[in-house]
């Protein structure tokens, strides 16, 4: 019976490309128009037919990184891009909308995240062993969409070109009191007090990202301008004249979005100014994959655009600046791939075999789902006041001439 309803099941999803699937019984059926893209895999599980019917995004990642699910020569990017490709042409199959219909009802207590929750949260995947981020980050450890601002930039490159842009939108003056909301290992924040003269608070839940942020200050001779805290955003007192987020708005959670927007206004002087950078999607409200929820980031949600905008305008703050970022995570996701990749033997050494089919299931289909599918960045500039930003972003890519240009006005 369940061979009988995955056999639907497919015929609906897969209308361009080829899918070659043998089941557990070792019947073999060709799905798709033929043409185009051709993918190989093989159910090895008695099981696995009704648990990809019933809950498809874990069962396929799950029988993945366990070995019950192989593609034909481990082509996981080809068989990722032939999925993403049907879902994004021909929409979801009518047998998973019962499933995100009931994942979009519980979605709001799936993304309670009270400090307490908050803190599992960030453990389950940023207190992972440092030697891994090693093995595919750049040197300062961005783990967040880098800025291909030219071609053929290396990863090194674009990151520094992702720190300084945003220091940029924050108009950052020497003296300056910055917040860093979710800093990392601190090399936003370290950037900010070496290259601009800001007096950084960097804040994380993470214990590793914390011990080697205030390392790495130290080290740098800027643990007087620099100071990384263990606690949550809303735990903060005090005024800033700047504040940036990088990469944790996809973790505060739809609930505690007037309270994250609340605390920003809160935080900033009249005068102040915030850049939050986040991945975001380009289409209505939905939810997390499953997969994702249990295995990489627990409490996470990309976020529309409209629902940031509906909790920013409670908050007494002008958005003064939305920019979107297309594929620039696509391709900071392949080189964090490709590292990994290179360094597999490192990472089995660490973890095991499981681990190392999980990690990559989860950079390329977040890979693919900025490549193939309306998955963004957004980066949202916002002040309590209209005129403290200039009335162009000349001021990001022409800096000289918008001096000259203000000067010239007075």
């Amino acid at each position: 019976m369940w061979i009988r309803i995955l056999d639907r099941f497919l015929g609906d999803l897969f209308r361009q490309g080829e899918l070659n699937i043998t089941f557990p019984d070792g019947t073999s059926k060709r799905y798709g128009d033929g043409k185009g893209l051709s993918v190989a895999v093989t159910l090895h599980d008695a099981t696995l037919p009704r648990r990809i019917v019933l809950s498809p995004d874990i069962a396929v990642g799950e029988g993945y990184m366990d070995g019950r699910f192989t593609i034909e020569n481990d082509d996981l990017y080809g068989f990722m891009s032939l999925v993403i490709h049907n879902i994004n042409t021909n929409g979801r199959p009518w047998l998973e909308k019962p499933i995100d219909f009931l994942h979009h009802a519980l979605r709001r207590l799936e993304q309670f995240n009270p400090v307490s929750r908050a803190r599992r949260n960030v453990a389950h995947h940023y207190d992972l062993s440092g030697e891994l981020y090693d093995l595919f980050l750049d040197a300062d450890r961005q783990y967040s969409c880098a800025y291909f601002s030219e071609p053929g930039m290396t990863l090194e490159q674009a990151q520094e070109a992702k720190k300084h842009h945003i220091a940029r939108k924050l108009l950052i003056e020497p003296g300056m009191k910055v917040l860093d909301i979710g800093c990392g290992w601190g090399g936003m924040g370290l950037t900010l007090a070496r290259d601009y003269g800001a007096v950084v608070t960097g804040v994380t839940l993470s214990t590793e990202q914390h011990k080697i942020a205030n390392q790495r200050a130290k080290a740098a001779g800027l643990a007087n301008r620099a100071e990384f805290k263990l606690m949550d955003y809303r735990e903060i007192t005090g005024k800033f004249d700047r504040i940036v987020s990088i990469g944790m708005f996809e973790h505060v959670g739809v609930p505690h979005y007037g309270t994250y927007f609340a605390t920003v206004s809160d935080l900033l002087t009249p005068d102040g100014v915030a850049l939050i950078h986040s991945i975001g999607r380009s289409d209505p409200p939905g939810i997390t994959s499953p997969w994702i929820t249990k295995y990489i980031f627990p409490g996470g949600y990309v976020p529309a655009l409209s629902e940031m905008t509906a909790a920013i305008e409670h908050h007494n703050l002008y958005t003064t600046d939305v920019e979107v970022w297309r594929l620039h995570y696509a391709e900071t996701l392949r080189h964090w791939h490709d590292r990994f990749v290179a360094n597999i033997d490192k990472a089995r050494s660490l973890y095991d075999d499981r681990f190392c089919r999980m990690w990559r299931y989860y950079l390329i289909a977040s890979e693919l789902t900025f490549r193939l599918n309306r998955q963004v960045v957004f980066q949202v500039q916002l002040s309590p006041q209209q005129a403290v930003v200039p009335l162009t972003r000349d001021y990001l890519y022409h800096p000289h001439e918008a001096e000259k240009r203000s000067t010239a006005a007075e």
